[in-house]
């Protein structure tokens, strides 16, 4: 216990100092509202399908099989009755104490923008946000999950009939390059980049790290990674129970 709370008192000094921190997240932020990763044993990947969870959520799945695709979809990806969670919102008091600059995160759920977060580049996309795949026309996720339910059980667009994508980047599907881009940016420019609930393993997010040049990264992960030997510091615990020690 007295080496975490050693470990949180670097990490007070490392947050005093610095004026440009950036903050890179991954599934373990989302854990402690409920929201299961997709790596753990109790996570997406552990549990049984017809199809492995990895060839659902792929972009030639989605196209070839849409209705089963949506099944998954709809139970796994779309989460109810979740909120921010104590790390969601003491990032979002760094960012309005004007000390963080911007979080770059993997997840799909929307948490940060909830906590009150402003400068979010989700690498991932969002379930929030769906759009007509022939028209472009906009869906918030309700549509998705309860309006479009239908026997052929595919959303199709109110205006011109096209199927209704997800804003999600699925396997097989590029990042957006301008979200890639300002995520960079931030990184690049960071004196402060504190890696919280990530492994590091799905490329190409996690090799954006590599970009930042700063003073100090800060690994926050309940368990290790491969990049644990690269960071300042690094505090094997809750996200949440970290951050929220902080003095904002």
């Amino acid at each position: 216990m007295e080496e975490i709370d050693e470990k949180i008192k670097k990490l007070q000094k490392i947050y005093d100092e610095c004026s440009n921190i950036v903050f890179f997240g991954g599934a373990g932020v989302s854990t402690e509202s409920g929201i299961p990763d997709f790596r753990s044993q109790d996570g997406l990947y552990s549990q049984k399908w017809k199809y492995p969870p990895e060839t659902i959520i792929s972009h030639s799945f989605f196209e070839a099989k849409p209705k089963e695709f949506f099944e998954f979809y709809r139970e796994k990806l779309i989460i109810h009755d979740v909120k921010p969670n104590t790390a969601h919102l003491t990032l979002a008091k760094m960012e309005e104490a004007g000390k963080l600059k911007a979080i770059v995160t993997q997840n799909i759920d929307g948490l940060h923008q909830a906590a009150g977060s402003k400068t979010v580049w989700e690498l991932h996309g969002s379930i929030l946000r769906n759009y007509c795949t022939n028209c472009g026309e906009f869906y918030d996720v309700n549509f998705i999950d309860k309006e479009s339910r239908t026997e052929e059980g595919v959303p199709r667009c109110k205006k011109c009939g096209g199927r209704v994508k997800p804003d999600v980047v699925l396997y097989e599907e590029g990042l957006n390059q301008n979200i890639i881009e300002g995520a960079v940016q931030a990184i690049a420019s960071a004196d402060c980049l504190i890696i919280g609930g990530t492994s590091l393993v799905v490329y190409p997010a996690a090799g954006l790290i590599d970009y930042f040049s700063g003073k100090y990264i800060v690994l926050i992960n309940k368990s290790e990674t491969a990049n644990d030997s690269k960071a300042d510091l690094v505090i094997h615990d809750s996200i949440g129970k970290v951050l929220g020690a902080l003095k904002i």
